[in-house]
């Protein structure tokens, strides 16, 4: 498999530097790309950089994740209106150990293949350097106009004229470029990848390799994903969607990808799956021929909540995506852990009802009424059961004089009331 041309058809390129096609096709080169470990968890804005290392090592080259244990320190000013919180050593270490894991699932770090996967912290490197050995050792070979001629830097300057721009974030560029001439001299890594806001710091490690080894490195970017309605992608309302499931429910991260419009979901099928070309044509045109059914969609969410979660995740999301519409989701609703149980009826009433009225047997005609206002009045309640109007727990209540019990209550404290078709009531228990 060609490197560029797949990263070309699936729209993942967005400059390369001259010279890079040419190393690819001469020999098994080795490409690093940094992942910033703020957070215990990748969030999917991160997907198309991994995306990019999968490719690469599939094309038969050796992909290095770099966490940026020590550029994390320092925060970079890219598209930043201002400085990051500094992390501490524990929990970036903490957050390595758990960013690896979720990188298994795309990568090979394990085999004995030449081209296996590895992952380094920029903080084993950078720790013990001290500052009169940097200015000295890597300060030097790069020039101020050289650093303030980059877009990231004169962005950040004529955006923030009150504030300016702190020396650590400045000197930013000047570390990234460091850890490209660390890992081609330690690893012979003669490529970084990474996403168009990163040209400049990127171009920073080829010039710093060139001018003091007198070596030759290379760069390739990808564009940053936007969605079509100018939307930043990978936010909704609760914030990131995070690839740990006990951030984002495996429910949630495949109702985001089936949710996407049809633009995106041409575009984003490209990007984050490994489809090739002729199947997602097909997918493409059979989208064309009847929009209503959304393969392209229904194939998107499928394919990546399998890669991120696994295989039985995204079945029971397709199940609890059901809930709603089905009248014998019952026994679906009772499989539900918690987390996706809430996610399902997010956004729904709730009341808080007491556990002791539950437990005494309190009639249901009492609960729905005085204790929880889902019906105004107890013949209101009466009329719409005797009308087969009303579901507990998606299971239709027959007799209006039906009392509760603790053997109704979901993960020992919910009940779901429905009322009508679409009015989703959910009783907290306490």
């Amino acid at each position: 498999m060609d490197f560029i041309d797949e990263l070309t058809w699936r729209g993942m390129i967005h400059t390369v530097m001259p010279g890079t096609e040419e190393q690819l096709k001469k020999e098994m080169t080795t490409a690093y790309l940094g992942i910033d470990p703020t957070a215990d968890s990748l969030h999917i804005g991160h997907l198309v950089g991994v995306m990019m290392l999968k490719h690469f090592q599939r094309s038969g080259h050796k992909p290095i994740a770099l966490v940026g244990g020590a550029t994390g320190m320092i925060g970079d000013p890219s598209m930043k209106s201002q400085e990051r919180k500094l992390l501490d050593e524990a929990t970036l270490r903490h957050n390595q150990e758990a960013i690896k894991k979720q990188l298994a699932k795309f990568l090979d770090f394990d085999s004995d293949a030449p081209n296996a996967a590895e992952l380094v912290n920029n903080y084993d490197w950078m720790k013990n350097f001290s500052f009169l050995d940097f200015i000295r050792d890597v300060g030097k070979h790069i020039t101020v106009n050289y650093m303030m001629s980059k877009d990231s830097v004169k962005k950040r300057l004529s955006r923030d004229s009150n504030e300016g721009m702190s020396f650590t974030e400045f000197s930013y560029q000047l570390v990234q470029g460091y850890d490209f001439l660390n890992l081609y001299r330690e690893k012979n890594c003669r490529l970084q990848l990474g996403g168009s806001d990163q040209w400049g710091n990127i171009t920073t490690g080829t010039e710093l390799i060139r001018r003091t080894l007198g070596g030759e490195a290379f760069a390739l970017t990808c564009p940053l994903i936007t969605k079509a309605d100018g939307g930043k992608f990978g936010k909704t309302e609760s914030g990131n969607v995070w690839l740990d499931p006990a951030y984002t429910s495996p429910y949630k991260f495949y109702q985001f990808w089936l949710n996407v419009s049809d633009e995106d979901a041409e575009k984003y099928i490209k990007i984050f799956t490994e489809l090739g070309r002729e199947e997602i044509e097909a997918l493409v045109a059979e989208q064309k021929a009847d929009p209503g059914l959304r393969p392209l969609q229904k194939r998107l969410a499928k394919e990546i909540t399998t890669m991120v979660h696994s295989a039985e995740d995204y079945e029971k999301a397709v199940e609890a995506s059901q809930i709603l519409f089905s009248n014998k989701a019952g026994e679906t609703l009772h499989k539900l852990d918690e987390h996706t149980l809430l996610d399902v009826f997010e956004g729904v009433p709730t009341f808080e009802v007491s556990r002791q009225d539950i437990e005494s047997g309190i009639r249901m005609a009492d609960l729905l009424t005085d204790k929880a206002a889902v019906f105004p009045s107890k013949g209101e309640f009466r009329k719409m059961v005797q009308g087969g109007g009303v579901s507990v727990n998606k299971e239709k209540l027959t007799d209006p004089n039906a009392e509760a019990s603790t053997d109704l209550l979901l993960n020992d404290r919910y009940i779901i009331v429905q009322r009508g078709k679409k009015n989703y009531y959910l009783l907290i228990v306490k």
